[in-house]
C-alpha cells in the first residue's frame, strides 16, 4: 500500500519537475545557431543596446576591413572608407566624438552572429539588405548608403565578353553571401553550366583568381573595382558589363532596441539631408544664423527633434562638423580623386537623378 502511495506521489510531481526544467531554459530542444534561417537573436542585451552604448561611451562597429573605399585598414593601422565613416558619424551624433568607435573585422560568415550575440553594436560592412535578413536573421536595416549591383571580373587575355562565354568555366565566389546565390540563380536562368570555386575568406577567393585557378570572379561591382586596385596587375583585368543583381548596401543593427535603431537611421538620413541642403563641414558655420525653418530644425537651432531620438538637438550639426555630408564622404573614399574613381550614378541625390532621399526633418 505504501509503495502504491509513493508511486502516485512521484507521478504527480513529475510534470511539475519537467515544467520547472523547461522554464529554466533546458527543454531538450536544440538551439538554433545564430545567423541561420529560423534563428532568433539570442542576446538579451540587444534590448538595452542604446543604454549600454551610452554607458560605454563608444560604439563597437563590425566592418570588413579588407575592401578599399568601404572599410580598409591602412599601414598606419587606421580605418577608412564609407562604411567606417558611417560609424564615425554615429559616434559624432552620440558623443560629439567621431573617434569614439571600436572597429572589429568580421568575415561574411561570422558577421550576423557577431551582431545577434551583441559582440558588435552595428554592422557597417557592405551588407545587402534582403527580406530574409530582415526577418529570419533578425536584422534591422538603416537606409541604404550605397546602391550596387553584382558583376564578374575576368582577365583581358581570356577573351570572355559575356556570361555566355563563361559556360563550363570556373568562377571564384565567396560563400555565405548573396553573391553566391545570385550567381547560381542567374546561370540557371540562362541555362549556363559553370564550376563554382567557393571560399569563406575574401582574400583567399581573390588570391585563387589571381593564381589563375578561376576563369572569373564575382562580387558586388564596387568590391571588384575596389579589390581590383590591389591585384598584382590591375590593368590585366576587366569587369563585364552585365549586372546580374541589385545590391542595396546598408548598415544593420539587431532587432530589439527601437531607440538604437531609430538613432542609426536618422544619422544616415542626416548625411543625405545635409547634402540636399548644401551644408558641408566647410560651410556649416555660415548656416548658424539661417532663418530658413528647414535648416534651423535640421541644425537644432529651433525645435527639439533630437530629444525625440534621445540625442541632443544639434546632433546633425555634430555629424556634419566632424564627418561631413554624404557627398563629402563619397568623394573622400570613392570619388574622382581616389584610385577607385567610382561615378556616383544611382548614388546621387533624388533631385539629381539618383536614389538617395531623406524624409523631412520635421
Amino acid at each position: 500500500m505504501k509503495f502504491m502511495r509513493k508511486s502516485a506521489l512521484i507521478l504527480a510531481i513529475a510534470p511539475l519537475v519537467f515544467a520547472i526544467a523547461a522554464c529554466n531554459g533546458d527543454s531538450g530542444k536544440t538551439a538554433s545557431t545564430p545567423g541561420t534561417p529560423g534563428s532568433t537573436p539570442a542576446a538579451p542585451e540587444n534590448q538595452n543596446r542604446w543604454n549600454n552604448i551610452k554607458k560605454r561611451g563608444q560604439i563597437i562597429c563590425g566592418v570588413s576591413g579588407e575592401v578599399p573605399g568601404f572599410s580598409f585598414v591602412g599601414t598606419d593601422g587606421k580605418y577608412s572608407g564609407i562604411d567606417v565613416d558611417v560609424c564615425r558619424a554615429i559616434a559624432a551624433a552620440l558623443f560629439d566624438k567621431p573617434d569614439a568607435v571600436e572597429f572589429r573585422n568580421l568575415n561574411s560568415k561570422e558577421r550576423f552572429t557577431a551582431l545577434q550575440t551583441g559582440e558588435v553594436d552595428i554592422l557597417s560592412r557592405n551588407t545587402t539588405w534582403t527580406l530574409s535578413r530582415g526577418t529570419t536573421v533578425g536584422l534591422e536595416f538603416a537606409p541604404v548608403v550605397f546602391y550596387d549591383g553584382q558583376a564578374i571580373m575576368v582577365r583581358k587575355s581570356s577573351n570572355i565578353k559575356s556570361l555566355a562565354d563563361l559556360k563550363n568555366k570556373a568562377i571564384c565566389v565567396q560563400t555565405g553571401t548573396t553573391t553566391e546565390q545570385n550567381l547560381a540563380d542567374q546561370m540557371r536562368k540562362r541555362g549556363i553550366t559553370y564550376k563554382p570555386v567557393v571560399f569563406e575568406d575574401v582574400n583567399v577567393t581573390f588570391a585563387t583568381y589571381t593564381e589563375g585557378r578561376c576563369d572569373g570572379i564575382t562580387a558586388d561591382r564596387s568590391a571588384l573595382v575596389s579589390r581590383g586596385t590591389i591585384l598584382p596587375k590591375p590593368e590585366d583585368n576587366v569587369i563585364l558589363n552585365e549586372v546580374i543583381s541589385s545590391e542595396p548596401l546598408a548598415p544593420a543593427v539587431a532587432k530589439g532596441d527601437a531607440k538604437w535603431s531609430d538613432a542609426v537611421k536618422w544619422v544616415v538620413y542626416s548625411l543625405v539631408k545635409a547634402e540636399e541642403l548644401g551644408i558641408t563641414s566647410q560651410n556649416i558655420g555660415q548656416f548658424a544664423t539661417s532663418t530658413d525653418p528647414d535648416i534651423k530644425r535640421f541644425l537644432g537651432t529651433e525645435g527639439n527633434l533630437g530629444e525625440g531620438l534621445g540625442l541632443t538637438n544639434d546632433f546633425a550639426a555634430r555629424i556634419i562638423k566632424h564627418v561631413g555630408n554624404y557627398a563629402e564622404i563619397y568623394d573622400r573614399n570613392l570619388g574622382p580623386k581616389t584610385k577607385l574613381n567610382l561615378a556616383r550614378g544611382q548614388n546621387q541625390l533624388w533631385n539629381k537623378g539618383g536614389l538617395l532621399y531623406s524624409p523631412p526633418f520635421r
